[in-house]
């Protein structure tokens, strides 16, 4: 994607390029595909051909180190070298922190090394159980079904998927599990969106200095009044020697729950039914048999173009090796989890969709110690959420062309997607 083609709907990512001394040799993706946002798998398939570590410059991040072989993706999540403490050891990189990071500090386990982010995951790990997500199986199907009631209620039969569908139902969920009253879950819906995709630099700098004080207004409410959802629970949880979690760390935490609780299953639900209506052959299998597919389409969405295209910044705390290739100290990486997922080595065929191939090992959710805690929910959500349109909309296709893509390579989706039944 070239920079004029990108800077309309790529305008809250600022331009790093023109300020680079890039030597002979580093790519830029935006020469390796003629509109990398809509496509970056022609940029990464090129690169992989030649190794599965390159030194690039991205369209929204300057020069990275970019992770793009499945194995080597593997070695990169469970590399020591790889630091996330931005607030640590960003100096060493000669990059100043976007500002997102700088808001959040490190103070959650995204953005944190053992044995901090050891001692983090233990304690939310106590009150967020695959039980209690399992428990919520029935209030998902609750929500959705009343999302579809309300979305084929006037009779037009067509609809935004995004905005009456798919982005409403993980919020009301995440919402519910972290006790959010519901006369603040539009602000809160507003706020994700501007964090994660930002429309410009001053709408992200506004989001954040918005929802840090009400998080922490909530977080002094569930203090003060405890109840049945899951932000009580992390607020009063202590570890058997006593251990519990900071103020500051409820915050970041709570924070973190929100964006990758909703952006992310957002996404799953909106690439899933791109795939479909891309793929008539696959759609009509689901159709058949939208029970006993779902989960296998949510899998191979998040194989085939999932919702998290590349990591957060890592930083190589020394020279290392990653899949064989030198990456000096100091350097950023990205680890490019849309490539790996495509990388032949791994699936055969990888640019078929089909959603009855072995997805398993998969990096959507990443690999190792920093594996997404949240992923038993966003699975059920997204299977929820397909298996029941499909059940309720057997016609559905698609109402025109689809909406923006959305801005960088973090979050990979697009704004609106017209469809019909």
């Amino acid at each position: 994607m070239t920079e004029t083609e990108n800077a309309t709907a790529d305008s809250a990512i600022p331009d790093r390029t023109e300020r680079l001394d890039i030597p002979d040799g580093i790519e830029l993706l935006a020469s390796l595909s003629p509109d990398f946002v809509a496509d970056p798998y022609i940029a990464y398939a090129r690169l992989r051909e030649r190794g599965p570590v390159h030194e690039v410059v991205t369209p929204d991040r300057g020069r990275v180190w970019l992770v793009v072989g499945y194995e080597a993706a593997r070695e990169a999540f469970s590399s020591p070298k790889l630091s996330r403490d931005w607030q640590r050891e960003w100096r060493q990189t000669g990059w100043s922190p976007p500002y997102a990071l700088n808001m959040l500090g490190t103070t959650n386990m995204l953005l944190s090394d053992p044995p901090h982010h050891t001692r983090l995951r233990k304690l939310v790990s106590r009150e967020f159980t695959a039980r209690r997500v399992e428990t919520m199986r029935e209030r998902v199907q609750e929500i959705t079904d009343e999302l579809l009631d309300r979305m084929t209620a006037d009779g037009a039969r067509r609809a935004d998927l995004i905005d009456a569908f798919a982005s409403p139902l993980p919020m009301i969920v995440i919402c519910e599990l972290l006790g959010v009253p519901g006369l603040d879950r539009n602000a809160f819906h507003a706020w994700s969106n501007e964090t994660l995709a930002p429309t410009s630099p001053e709408a992200e700098k506004e989001a954040y200095e918005q929802i840090m004080p009400y998080l922490m207004g909530l977080i002094a409410a569930k203090r003060e009044s405890p109840g049945e959802d899951l932000l009580s629970a992390l607020v009063h949880t202590v570890d058997e020697g006593g251990d519990t979690l900071t103020e500051d760390e409820l915050v970041s935490l709570a924070f973190l729950m929100l964006v990758a609780g909703h952006e992310t299953t957002v996404n799953t639900i909106g690439n899933a039914v791109r795939a479909l209506l891309a793929h008539p052959e696959q759609m009509a299998a689901v159709r058949a048999d939208p029970a006993g597919l779902a989960a296998g389409l949510v899998e191979e969405t998040l194989r085939y173009d999932g919702p998290v295209e590349t990591t957060t910044p890592r930083i190589a705390l020394e020279e290392t090796e990653i899949g064989g290739v030198r990456v000096p100290r100091g350097a950023i990486v990205l680890i490019a989890m849309a490539a790996a997922d495509r990388d032949p080595a791994r699936y055969p065929d990888p640019d078929r969709f089909d959603v009855r191939r072995d997805t398993q090992g998969h990096t959507a959710f990443g690999y190792g110690i920093h594996f997404c805690l949240g992923a038993p929910l966003a699975r059920l959500e997204a299977e929820v959420a397909l298996r029941s349109l499909l059940e309720r909309c057997p016609d559905l296709t698609a109402d025109g062309e689809q909406g923006e893509w959305l801005p960088g390579m973090l979050i990979r989706g697009v704004r609106e997607l017209p469809v019909r039944w």
